[in-house]
């Protein structure tokens, strides 16, 4: 039963009055692209203090190899982005978020210029990339593969010159503050002055995504889906939690630790072969390697399963002398550290969890269901994605999105005055008798278990059974008083493991990066729509929110 995730509102004991205290107008939770754009934004208008449980720049942004999706070139268009973005979304996308994230991407762009990112050039113009399911060449890179990072440092470095902003690393938000039905910021963990209630005309969640679910990922450890499970447990309603997107091409070496090889290198012409460097995506697809990520992803592992290999490879062996290494340093650097020469050795792949598209659900403005909480980024599903993300979308989504939601939360913060003291608030559950809980093994067999079930091919008995399984470790996990990270992170990835598996069950479709091979075909009369999930004294409510208008 999913009772033990609704059982209690928090997951520590506290009595709000006697935490440390801190006020501010914005309250912005995760450094990531769509936090530090929100906090930059918000901090025109408002006080903001930015949270991230680690130091910057660690995030899943960090560690994007990928672009940004910018129509730039005259022969494009914001019609023809948008067009692609919908079409991989598998009929379930919002038209108007879609297009709100293909016509503002210049700015955005010009924006990261002002601030000193330092984009590719090509002839003295920014260079543009072509990836799976784009129709044209729009995709801008930073420092070659090192996109994510370089537009962290920008960002991080326009933060802290904005007066109105302070950034507090090292802190974990342990849950939101809820009192009478309004999010009032949250409490929080912080590694030098312990517990804290930060108190916040406006809440931002952008806490990324939940990735370190799934045995085989390319997310780093800080993806533990914080601000799904919170931003349930504070009710509000979450969305298209079903929808994880698998990267195709993942290093497959030990102690690699599963590192992305980025879309862009198909983009530049690499194949995907089996061990005797046969291509195999021709036969698959129109687009072969070009593919959109749902579909290569099931290919290569349909390939490694009928071959019997353990992993599929890319081919870049046909590249120029030096373009590769030139074009990609970072991943070249990486296939070196492992003795893989990529001009004359096949790089060993498999797919991985990449992306959650699923999360906290909310308007076009950015807004919740629980009044005072916004949303943007990973944590949030805006539905601009759909059912399946186009590659480079997702740094996009972050910039676009992140302005508006800091923007309407610093106006609204500065408009309506902050808390100038703590409500009273307390919870107290009894201490659970049970024995000590290895929480790495708990993390460790829930990885395994999603990996196995809940992943790339579904079924319903593996639902089912993966159902049953996190009830049971729920049922011991979730009713302890935990002291430390390790353990609020465990019982977040069980409470966003269980909604996974729940709306995946709901599904009994296939649609985009869900495929159910008990149902695999799409089913758009009764599943063009969206799995809604709430949080109840009763369990995990389920409802299904159709979509009526004519794709």
């Amino acid at each position: 039963m999913s009772d033990s995730f609704c059982r209690r509102r928090y997951l520590i004991n506290f009595d709000s009055r006697r935490l440390g205290q801190v006020f501010t107008d914005v309250l912005v939770i995760g450094g990531g692209i769509a936090g530090l754009r929100a906090a930059i934004a918000a901090a025109e208008f408002a006080d903001v203090i930015l949270l991230s449980k680690d130091a910057l720049p660690e995030s899943n942004t960090a560690y994007a190899q990928g672009g940004i999706a910018v129509v730039s070139d005259p022969a494009d268009s914001f019609d023809a982005h948008a067009t692609d973005t919908l079409e991989v979304g598998c009929g379930i996308g919002d038209p108007v978020a879609v297009k709100r994230l293909a016509t503002e991407g210049p700015a955005c762009l010009n924006e990261l210029i002002a601030w000193g990112a330092r984009f590719d050039l090509e002839n003295g113009a920014v260079a543009l990339g072509m990836e799976g399911g784009h129709s044209a060449r729009r995709i801008v890179h930073a420092l070659g593969d090192a996109t994510g990072r370089e537009l962290s440092r920008a960002l991080s470095r326009t933060l802290s010159q904005q007066p109105r902003a302070r950034v507090f690393e090292n802190c974990f938000v342990i849950d939101l503050i809820v009192h009478e039905g309004r999010c009032l910021g949250g409490i929080t963990h912080h590694a030098k002055y312990g517990y804290q209630a930060i108190w916040a005309a406006r809440t931002i969640l952008a806490t990324g995504g939940a990735g370190m679910l799934f045995r085989e990922t390319t997310n780093p450890p800080c993806a533990t889906a914080d601000g799904h499970a919170c931003a349930f447990r504070a009710g509000a309603k979450m969305r298209d939690m079903e929808f994880m997107q698998f990267h195709p091409t993942a290093l497959y070496v030990a102690g690699a630790s599963r590192a992305l090889i980025s879309e862009a290198v198909r983009g530049e012409g690499a194949y995907l072969v089996d061990r005797d460097g046969s291509r195999f995506m021709p036969d698959e697809h129109p687009d072969a390697e070009l593919a959109p990520r749902d579909v290569v992803s099931r290919s290569i592992i349909r390939h490694i399963a009928t071959t019997g290999a353990t992993c599929a490879y890319l081919d870049v062996r046909h590249f120029e002398p030096g373009r590769f290494a030139a074009r990609f340093p970072n991943i070249a650097r990486l296939c070196s550290n492992f003795d893989i020469d990529p001009t004359r050795d096949l790089i060993p792949i498999r797919p991985a969890a990449h992306y959650m598209i699923g999360g906290v659900a909310v308007n076009h403005d950015g807004q919740s269901t629980l009044p005072g909480l916004l949303a943007c980024g990973e944590a949030a599903s805006t539905c601009v994605h759909g059912a399946n993300r186009l590659a480079s979308n997702s740094l996009l989504e972050g910039l676009v999105f992140g302005k508006h939601v800091g923007r309407l939360a610093g106006e609204e913060s500065s408009a309506n005055g902050r808390l100038n003291r703590p409500v009273s608030i307390t919870h107290e559950a009894a201490p659970s008798a049970r024995t000590e809980l290895d929480v790495a093994d708990v993390r460790n067999s829930l990885r395994a278990v999603c990996w196995r079930n809940a992943g790339i091919d579904r079924t319903a008995d593996r639902l089912v059974e993966t159902l049953e399984i996190i009830d049971f470790w729920g049922r011991y996990v979730m009713d302890k008083v935990l002291d430390d990270r390790a353990g609020w992170e465990t019982q977040n990835l069980l409470t966003a493991g269980r909604m996974v598996a729940q709306a995946a069950l709901a599904r009994e479709e296939s649609r985009g990066v869900h495929y159910r091979s008990d149902f695999p075909k799409s089913d758009d009369a009764r599943f063009r729509g969206h799995v809604v999930l709430n949080h109840t004294v009763a369990g995990i409510a389920q409802a299904f929110e159709p979509i009526t208008e004519v794709p």
